[in-house]
């Protein structure tokens, strides 16, 4: 009996490198493999410092401009869900996660694989806000599967156990986007004044917006204005025109393609609408994300704090429901005309200067949500490191795991903060800009 225990267990060990191969072959390899876009492969070539991005034109696209604009009409109007026949309608307390998408597929890889990663992903529907209109993005977002492997060994025999799960997912498309309108407003007109020509100068030279110089003297520049008009436009667009959402009452968090979540960050989302229902009800905003400089979450890791709502602090991973927005848009005008090309700016200003009360956070001390996007808009370096700051974040997401998913949280007293609304920015003077604005109240 012993002899045949021995044989058994040396054929075992003779059978199980093949057997491990067969699985991985068959069953890993395809899940994190095939399923990689052909975005992934062309991002890989010998060009690393813009591989990150997909340049605004449609060169690359089978179809001219006008056939683009009705395309991406009739998607916004389908509002077709991938996955809903494994879910049902959505139900008034989900969770929907909101993601503006520009043209950095490399981000937006690494966003979708920190979601794969987040506890309860399967429940929530995203929708992907899109202001550029490209075949390998979309294929970045239909190829999302959120698949998990699982090793089990019993009584000397493997197997391979694959959790394959789905959440819901949605594109929508900005439609006065620059790629749609690369010669006229909103994007480029060549009749617009330059943006450094003195007022007097543009009066003579009469061009478009010659009395719309903004706070600074300078005229405004279609690249900046794009993510304000994009940002405004998706918020009304969820709440008050998507079949799906428009009538939702659970809460919607806004993130944006450079941003990075925890894996337990559902988890303390639904501690924190606890925190909000035992203790702060006149909070208006939940926020994930944190600018920590020194972040210890074996201290921190299960601290929030109430604070009014900052731009500076406050503009990554928030989230917010119907009540606060139907807050928000009694003061549209005065978002839609102040002269300052931030949305997070603008939200400040009408918070401070225009709601009877201003908007209040609880925020989380520890981020749950990343900022990663050291490329992009706002980046003026010649040198500009993809990876640099998602190696980082998954390294101090590893190193603290054990303290993530805590069970509850508590109230921390905040640093006293003297919340004096600064100087607009500017860049947002065009009468034309004001209208567009708002003119995304009352349609797609």
């Amino acid at each position: 009996m012993r002899r045949g225990f021995a044989l058994r267990k040396k054929v075992f060990l003779k059978v199980l490198p093949i057997v491990f191969v067969f699985y991985t072959l068959v069953y890993v390899w395809p899940q994190f493999h095939v399923k990689r876009s052909k975005s992934d492969e062309r991002d890989a070539g010998d060009d690393a410092q813009t591989s990150d991005f997909v340049y605004d034109s449609i060169d690359t696209l089978p179809f001219d401009l006008r056939t683009l604009r009705d395309l991406i009409e009739a998607k916004n109007r389908e509002a077709a869900i991938a996955n809903v026949n494994k879910f049902g309608a959505l139900q008034p307390n989900d969770t929907v996660i909101v993601i503006q998408v520009h043209n950095r597929v490399r981000y937006l890889n690494s966003l979708i694989e920190s979601l794969r990663n987040v506890r309860e992903i399967e429940k929530v529907l995203l929708i992907f806000s899109h202001d550029f209109y490209d075949l390998r993005l979309n294929e970045v977002i239909k190829s999302i599967n959120f698949s998990k492997v699982h090793y089990l060994f019993f009584q000397f025999a493997l197997f391979v156990s694959i959790t394959c799960f789905y959440c819901q997912v949605l594109q929508i498309f900005y439609p006065h986007s620059l790629q749609l309108h690369p010669n006229e407003f909103p994007g480029p007109d060549p009749n617009d004044c330059p943006r450094n020509i003195k007022k007097d100068e543009a009066i003579l030279l009469n061009c478009i917006n010659a009395r719309d110089s903004d706070t600074y003297g300078h005229y405004r520049e279609a690249k900046y204005t794009q993510t304000k008009h994009h940002w405004f436009w998706k918020i009304n667009f969820v709440f008050d025109i998507l079949p799906v959402t428009r009538n939702h009452t659970g809460y919607f968090i806004f993130v944006e393609e450079d941003h990075y979540f925890a894996p337990d960050s559902l988890h303390v989302f639904n501690l924190m609408k606890t925190i909000q229902a035992q203790h702060c009800s006149r909070c208006d905003v939940l926020t994930l994300g944190a600018y920590s400089k020194a972040i210890n979450y074996g201290i921190q890791g299960d601290k929030v704090e109430i604070a009014k709502w900052s731009s500076s602090k406050h503009n990554m991973g928030f989230a917010f429901n119907r009540q606060t927005w139907d807050k928000i848009k009694t003061c549209a005008k005065n978002f839609c005309e102040y002269d300052d090309y931030n949305w997070d700016w603008s939200l400040q200003h009408i918070s401070l200067k225009c709601l009877k009360d201003p908007l209040i956070t609880i925020t989380v001390v520890s981020p749950r949500i990343f900022h990663v996007g050291e490329c992009g808009v706002h980046h003026r370096g010649k040198d500009c490191m993809e990876n640099k700051l998602v190696h980082q974040v998954k390294h101090i997401i590893e190193r603290s795991s054990k303290y993530f998913y805590p069970s509850r949280l508590s109230i921390q007293k905040p640093m006293k903060r003297i919340y004096k609304m600064s100087k607009a920015n500017g860049g947002w003077a065009d009468k034309r800009d004001h209208s567009l604005c708002l003119r995304h109240m009352k349609s797609s």
